[in-house]
């Protein structure tokens, strides 16, 4: 979670930009990222250096020696585009406009002319008018990273900083009601790749990717598994986080990470170059994130992935011809549609989390009960996670769960939990609270533990409930025993008393004032 200084400081971005003259959310997210994306480069680099002395990688400073721009003749020192330098440059103008001539035309073809990251970049502009904004950006930029190093300092626990700003950011274009783009609570992420436990040689997708919180968070949870104990971290829920993988020791494991392990799609094309950018900030230097609409006709990466970690759209609906041939449901409900697609593109034994509506668990119309024939016919329904509704706020409000299953497996018996609470509060704010499900969800997953939350059904019990998977089909609702000291009729006689009672109290009321005594 951000500090209140750091999101007061955020804040005050926004309002520069817009008074700046850059008044769209999903705009001034942008800018805002490139600037952020230059100052993280600047850092990234250097200690990528560092790591490649004990990683033994073949890595030479992005920022080392000079080059020829697009479109120009002189050669320029590369060191002069790092963020450390430009940031110096006393005068505005002169700082805005190297900028935009030097350092953003380099960064835009960063990953070489093949790279998606460069194809996604081409049309990407950078759009900040004013030297004045600019000087304002990167000073407020500057205060939050010190800030966040002194934090780091003082010892507090290891946090996705980069990760909470953009979630924050993001949260205006919400409340401004642009694009409709959100981003799925980390902790929440967190909780799926924890039950999933992504592993090294797994091929990961998220279809619908966003900023790649899903990968990002697998990343990690990699890089966690094959960290030392030494440089175990605790984040701020009290989780073990591991940032360094030094136990990963071949080179081509970790070509393999940095490069063709993870894929996301996204049809928005803001979102895929905030998504280039986190991936590459956090160690992903050459990510494959495309822009894709994955439930279209053109789109095909069936029976390829091994483990997708997905939050697609939910309450939409495509144009029915749009809609891809291979996805067998009926139907141009998104929520419907996106699962579909995922069981298509996981490879046999493939493995999934997703968030769902809880309209997915129980609608009785007929894609509906397809789908979850699907689940529970073709696949291992190993557990169903049921969310509060209030998960998504200030987002949305809508009841949603996790859906964790094989393709290709056998349904014997599904696990069902019912959180209650994930650590904040439930309200618009979601402000953090003792109350937390998220680590018994996580014990009890793997031996499918039976609680006061937490039950199994059988795959015959579900199928005789219509394929439901809500989970108040099956557990039962108890009924507490109420003993009255009354009979009713003594209870009308103890009402009459206490009525008449409040009637003399009131005609002596009534004296008191003057009236009449009837």
């Amino acid at each position: 979670m951000l500090s209140s200084s750091i999101k007061s400081e955020i804040d005050k971005l926004w309002n520069k930009f817009w008074s700046g003259g850059i008044s769209n959310p999903l705009m001034a997210v942008e800018q805002i990222s490139y600037l952020l994306f230059m100052r993280r480069l600047d850092e990234a680099d250097i200690k990528r250096v560092e790591d490649a002395k004990w990683t033994g990688e073949d890595y030479s400073s992005i920022f080392e020696g000079e080059i020829v721009l697009p479109n120009r003749k002189d050669k320029i020192d590369k060191a002069t585009l790092r963020w450390s330098y430009f940031k110096q440059i006393p005068d505005g103008n002169e700082r805005l406009n190297h900028i935009q001539n030097n350092v953003f035309p380099y960064l835009k073809e960063l990953n070489g002319s093949e790279s998606l990251f460069t194809h996604h970049m081409k049309n990407a502009v950078f759009i900040i008018p004013k030297a004045s904004l600019l000087t304002d950006a990167i000073d407020t930029i500057e205060r939050i990273y010190k800030e966040i190093e002194t934090d780091v300092q003082n010892g507090q626990q290891f946090q996705d900083t980069q990760g909470d700003m953009y979630e924050y950011l993001l949260n205006e274009i919400a409340a401004s009601g642009k694009n409709g783009q959100f981003r799925t609570p980390r902790h929440i992420i967190q909780m799926i790749v924890k039950l999933l436990d992504p592993q090294i040689n797994d091929l990961i997708c998220d279809p619908a990717c966003g900023t790649g919180g899903f990968l990002l968070a697998a990343y990690q949870q990699i890089l966690t598994n094959h960290t030392s104990k030494n440089f175990i971290m605790k984040d701020i829920n009290g989780e073990e986080v591991g940032t360094k993988g030094d136990l990963i020791t071949d080179k081509n494991v970790w070509e393999r990470l940095r490069s063709t392990t993870f894929t996301g799609f996204d049809f928005d094309s803001t979102m895929v170059r905030i998504g280039l950018m986190n991936l590459m900030l956090h160690g992903i230097s050459n990510p494959n994130i495309d822009r894709k609409d994955t439930l279209s006709k053109k789109f095909n990466e069936d029976n390829k992935y091994t483990l997708i970690l997905a939050n697609p759209p939910f309450k939409g609906s495509i144009d029915k011809g749009d809609i891809n041939d291979d996805l067998s449901l009926k139907t141009t409900k998104t929520e419907l549609l996106f699962v579909n697609k995922i069981y298509n593109m996981l490879d046999s034994g493939g493995r999934t989390g997703v968030i769902v509506p809880a309209g997915v668990l129980s609608t009785a119309s007929k894609a509906f009960v397809d789908l979850r024939k699907i689940l529970v016919n073709q696949c291992e329904l190993q557990a169903v996670i049921s969310l509060p509704s209030g998960v998504f706020k200030p987002y949305a409000g809508v009841a949603t769960a996790v859906l964790i299953f094989i393709k290709g497996g056998e349904t014997k018996k599904t696990w069902f939990y019912t959180m209650e609470n994930d650590g904040f509060s439930l309200d618009d704010k979601r402000n953090r609270i003792s109350e937390n499900d998220i680590p018994d969800i996580l014990q009890k997953f793997t031996n499918k533990e039976v609680s006061d939350k937490s039950f199994v059904v059988e795959k015959k019990e579900i199928i005789d409930n219509a394929y439901s998977l809500l989970p108040t089909t099956y557990k039962a609702i108890e009924y507490e025993t109420v003993s009255f000291p009354y009979t009713p009729h003594e209870y009308v006689e103890k009402l009459l008393e206490i009525e008449n009672k409040i009637m003399n109290e009131l005609r002596s009321l009534q004296k008191l004032l003057g009236g009449k005594d009837e």
